[in-house]
């Protein structure tokens, strides 16, 4: 199939993975290392010394130059036919990938693998080991083992994937982090019904399979392959390669809440504490399911065991954020709101660049009904302000609002995947979504307002901007309110009353009434306003015939010392009267 323990050794046409040379230029026996420095076993003393970083190699000119262009420019060039020295320290692959390349133009037989494959390339291209100097050269060898049998595993596409983190820009201008970009992406789109390999979620008790066991299987002899296989192997990529692994993905049209599912499980390993649930992992049909656990990929995880946590320094995390946000699919719901919500909080505390937290905030804005009160909780960190960020809150309901009025208004103007996006129907504005919202908000604003930092303006800005339909009942509003008297003493009559404006005294219940009978902290005014509108909507359900609702009794007002307990009936009603009128 695609991937094989050993099929970068074995099976091949390429000498099973061995590459020599054909001519030996120099009788030897191999190389022999001593301290930093290799040596040719050899009875012909070297000629040539080639440092590469802090090693030494003791060679001889005739086997480099028949079969490395760089060096014959090097020597040739140089007009120093005495040259028996030089220095590649820019060499790509370093000492590791020039011992192999060395090894080549002496005949010793190279193993290659895909640890090694990428390196050797790059080497073989900087040292201009081409087919003008000799047929069957290291350049056209490398290159052919990592077109047949590179890119055909699953496995050692990933592992050189992986290697070309250190061979910037060589491995880029080579091709090969885009070939094998695209090879992971084709594997990773293929249905995984026709997988035959064994996986990381697999039950415990069925044993893994050997290879030469899955040859002649059929997938039904094995668990079935869940989507999200392919996350814990591209998770282990850099943020740039990931991306590029993730860009090919949308080209050949994966569904984009895998693909989200995907952003989210690579975000949860390289953002430590972004996601505390390890959320990412999704089910058959591809709904993402907030496990605990991982529960896909192949069994052979290329970078160590699946519980690493790498160590990334607050620049790195930022890129990754940045990187991120540009590539999560742009329809709705392909990742958590609660997601969002923390990127957007990391993105805040590392600065992330002002266009992409915009952008960021927009996507929060288009799924805010599913926001929990604990994720909008983001501190605020700018100093001298209030302990949570309000004005970012702020935001994101406008922006929950102008897609709620873009949604409402031209719903014929949506994009083909947009109306088609859910089940088959056509997506319209959701009325119970502004209800979610309401009550959201009053819940926000009932936590925020025991900061002593925040400004009635900032309180009643964020109440006030629901339209009144999102409020069906205003108990919230009257707990945010009462909650905020608590923690404000010292506001004076006039501000007590303009924090009262915000909520609508008819829309309270007949316990938020009574509570509010009794409040001491609010004005008078505002007491006398609620009786009123309860004892009208009293007497409208005994006019209609309707049963009539519990309503406020001189003995429940009693139960606990009230200003109205002194007032009389004559008072109460002359100043429900000129309330009415002012």
């Amino acid at each position: 199939m695609w991937d094989s323990e050993s099929e970068s050794v074995t099976g091949r046409d390429y000498e099973n993975g061995i590459l020599s040379s054909s001519k030996h230029g120099v009788k030897n026996d191999g190389f022999e290392l001593r301290d930093h420095s290799w040596y040719v076993a050899t009875d012909i003393p070297s000629d040539f010394l080639v440092q590469v970083g802090d090693v030494n190699f003791h060679l001889h000119k005739y086997p480099l130059l028949s079969r490395s262009g760089k060096m014959n420019k090097l020597i040739y060039e140089s007009r120093d036919l005495g040259l028996n020295k030089v220095a590649l320290d820019d060499l790509p692959g370093g000492p590791e990938a020039f011992e192999l390349a060395a090894k080549f133009c002496y005949g010793i037989a190279v193993d290659l693998t895909a640890a090694n494959i990428s390196g050797l390339r790059c080497a073989a291209e900087y040292l201009e080991m081409t087919e003008d100097l000799e047929e069957g050269n290291l350049i056209f060898k490398t290159e052919a083992f990592l077109s047949y049998v590179v890119l055909s595993s699953w496995r050692d596409s990933i592992v050189v994937l992986k290697s070309c983190e250190k061979l910037s820009p060589w491995a880029e201008n080579l091709q090969i982090v885009r070939r094998c970009s695209e090879s992971i992406a084709w594997k990773a789109c293929a249905n995984p019904k026709g997988i035959r390999w064994a996986y990381t979620g697999k039950p415990p008790e069925v044993p893994s399979p050997k290879w030469h066991e899955m040859k002649d299987s059929t997938p039904s002899r094995y668990s079935q392959v869940p989507p999200d296989w392919w996350f814990e192997d591209v998770s282990i990529l850099r943020i740039d390669h990931f991306v590029r692994v993730i860009t090919a993905i949308k080209v050949k049209g994966m569904r984009f809440e895998l693909i989200g599912a995907a952003i989210m499980h690579y975000a949860g390993k390289w953002l430590p504490g972004l996601i505390k649930d390890g959320g990412g992992s999704i089910d058959e049909a591809g709904n993402s399911s907030g496990c605990s656990s991982w529960k896909g990929g192949l069994h052979m995880i290329v970078a160590g065991t699946k519980d690493d946590t790498p160590k990334v320094q607050a620049k790195d995390q930022r890129m990754i954020i940045e990187s991120l946000i540009s590539i999560i699919p742009p329809q709705k719901d392909s990742v958590s709101c609660s997601f969002l919500l923390r990127l957007l909080r990391m993105a805040n505390m590392l600065k992330v660049a002002p266009a992409l937290v915009t952008e960021l905030e927009k996507r929060v804005g288009m799924q805010f009904e599913q926001a929990t009160l604990a994720d909008l909780l983001i501190p605020s960190y700018n100093k001298n302000e209030t302990s949570y960020d309000v004005d970012l809150v702020q935001r994101l309901l406008e922006h929950f609002l102008v897609q709620e009025q873009i949604e409402s208004s031209s719903p014929t103007t949506q994009s083909f995947s947009d109306k088609h996006m859910y089940d088959g129907a056509p997506r319209c504005a959701n009325p119970s979504a502004k209800i979610r919202v309401a009550r959201l908000v009053d819940s926000y604003l009932t936590e925020v307002s025991r900061d002593r930092n925040l400004s009635l303006t900032k309180f009643q800005v964020l109440a006030e901007a629901l339209p009144d339909s999102a409020r069906t009942c205003d108990d919230g509003l009257y707990r945010a309110v009462d909650s905020y008297l608590k923690a404000h003493p010292t506001l004076s009559e006039h501000e007590r009353k303009r924090l009262c404006r915000v909520m609508d005294c008819q829309k309270l219940s007949i316990d938020a009434c009574m509570h509010a009978a009794q409040n001491e902290r609010l004005p008078l005014r505002v007491v006398v306003q609620v009786l009123f509108s309860e004892q009208g909507r009293h007497n409208h359900s005994r006019k209609d015939g309707q049963q009539p609702r519990r309503t406020l009794t001189h003995s429940s007002l009693n139960s606990k010392p009230s200003r109205l307990n002194i007032m009389s009936s004559k008072m109460i009603w002359t100043f429900c009267r000129d309330s009415l009128i002012n």
